[in-house]
């Protein structure tokens, strides 16, 4: 029987390249049971990457919708927030509005006439919100605030009701001025700043979006603000002298505010609707993502039992390797002969 020996040098270019191919899969295995993933994705999948490149593009779309439908909610928790201080206002004012109409004199139809231009600027730079330079009640142009800020719109008052005898002109004057239509050299023209369009749809899932079409337009918010307006312009001296005619101002003044109140709430129902939508999808989504991820790690996760297990046998092979190559350069002539 023949037998096939290998020479010195070939014995150790194999033992090398027996060493290399065993310290290589050493490293693959510490380096799978440090991550949990398998650093060979062809074996793991047979050669056929669509099925992990499916669930790689899903988890991408997933997260930037994710992204989106975040934002999304941010905008409608920003918006409830300024309708929340809007609404709180108008309800304060109206009944304190009526109230000091109804049953006070003149001096507390003027003392609570006071504090109507500071709550006239705290609803306009409430209405001026932004989130992440996004201004949220400005319809499509985002880039750009509502609303100059209360003393404009009371200046621009002040020139429309200037010289106006009795209560009945002065808020059919205030009246027309905040209904008056685009063109009308009213309060679009003059004090809004924003677009007359809704702000576009924000995508939160496959072919679905969500859409805040609530700005400071709306003819809810204007008549808030016309509420207010109405106790500064008793504050800044309209209709001074005629105690009756303040009176009668601030009492509309109150009625108008408390209907403004209740129109605020169903904004905030319309806002809240979407917000549901919102968070309907976010569920999904997160849902998804579990199943996804949990797919991925099925094809893509090293076992760490078997991992382990694979390490501690290479880790023997590649001690005996180095056990077999010392002894190996030890040979000599004199080592054969004994």
């Amino acid at each position: 029987m023949t037998s096939v020996s290998y020479g010195d040098l070939a014995q150790a270019q194999l033992l090398r390249r027996s060493s290399r191919a065993t310290e290589g899969r050493l490293t693959q295995l510490a380096d799978e049971l440090a991550s949990g993933r398998r650093q060979d994705l062809a074996r793991a999948t047979g050669g056929d990457f669509k099925l992990l490149a499916g669930i790689e593009r899903s988890l991408g779309l997933l997260r930037s919708f994710s992204a989106t439908a975040d934002e999304a909610a941010l905008v409608g928790q920003a918006m409830q927030g300024a309708l929340d201080t809007v609404q709180g206002l108008a309800e304060d004012s109206g009944i304190a509005f009526t109230s000091a109409a109804s049953n006070g004199g003149a001096v507390a139809v003027r003392m609570t006439a006071a504090s109507a231009r500071l709550q006239l600027d705290a609803a306009v730079s409430a209405l001026n919100a932004n989130v992440g330079d996004r201004y949220l009640f400005s319809g499509a142009d985002t880039d750009r605030p509502a609303l100059p800020g209360g003393e404009p719109i009371l200046s621009a008052l002040a020139t429309v009701t200037s010289g106006l005898p009795t209560a009945e002109a002065v808020l059919d004057a205030v009246r027309g001025w905040f209904d008056a239509p685009r063109g009308g050299g009213g309060f679009l023209d003059l004090a809004y700043g924003g677009s007359d369009g809704a702000a576009g749809p924000m995508p939160i899932a496959i072919s679905e979006s969500a859409r805040f079409d609530v700005s400071a337009a709306d003819p809810v918010l204007r008549h808030t603000m016309e509420g207010l307006a109405l106790g500064a312009l008793i504050d800044a001296g309209t209709l001074s002298g005629d105690s009756a005619a303040c009176a009668q101002v601030l009492s509309v003044a109150g009625e108008t505010l408390l209907g403004a109140a209740a129109g605020v709430v169903e904004l905030r129902g319309r806002i809240g609707a979407i917000e549901a939508k919102i968070e309907g999808a976010r569920a999904r989504q997160a849902a998804e993502t579990s199943a996804l991820e949990i797919a991925r790690e099925g094809i893509a996760a090293a076992d760490p039992y078997e991992t382990a297990s694979g390490l501690e046998e290479t880790r023997n092979q590649l001690e005996m390797l180095y056990a077999l190559t010392a002894r190996l350069s030890h040979l000599s002539l004199m080592e054969y002969l004994r």
